[in-house]
């Protein structure tokens, strides 16, 4: 009964070491994307192992009226599906600063200046393609602890990334 027991984790154990695949070491480009319509991230992915990594997101949007910066570090796991198909989960945090301009709103409207933390999840798949391009779509749930965000937002986004070691 051991040897069986043994054998059967010896299998598994092949069995899913042939399902790796090593992400790059490196990855940086642009999320693109928001929950609140259309930004843009600068995005940078640090390879841990070959199936772990550390995803940094810096976001600056806004217009004439609003302006909004965004910081946000999550740890992922990555598992391959086929081929050059991963898919990933993970979590972390953030930070976000929102900025009103006092002109261009009307008499009683809250324009105070706010910093807020925010903890956030991820899921997406990505594609890694033969040569060093990786492309992905993800959701990244979002929930904010300050007066101007105290919610869940969802973020979904389309991302392309250049790797390199």
């Amino acid at each position: 009964m051991k040897k069986i027991l043994a054998l059967t984790v010896v299998i598994f154990s092949f069995a899913l070491q042939a399902q790796a695949q090593e992400i790059s070491k490196n990855a940086i480009g642009l999320r693109i994307g928001d929950n609140d319509g259309f930004g843009t991230e600068i995005n940078y992915q640090r390879g841990l192992s070959d199936n772990n990594r550390l995803e940094f997101g810096l976001q600056l949007n806004g217009d004439n009226n609003v302006s909004v910066f965004k910081a946000t570090g999550l740890y992922q796991w990555v598992w391959n599906i086929e081929g050059g198909f991963n898919w990933y989960a993970g979590a972390g945090a953030g930070l976000a600063s929102v900025s009103f301009d006092d002109d261009r709103f009307p008499e009683g409207f809250d324009t105070d200046n706010e910093l807020s933390l925010f903890v956030a999840g991820t899921v997406g798949i990505e594609y890694d393609f033969d040569f060093p391009i990786l492309l992905s779509l993800d959701v990244r749930p979002e929930l904010g602890f300050g007066d101007y965000r105290d919610d869940l937002g969802f973020d979904f986004a389309l991302g392309i990334r250049y790797q390199f070691d």
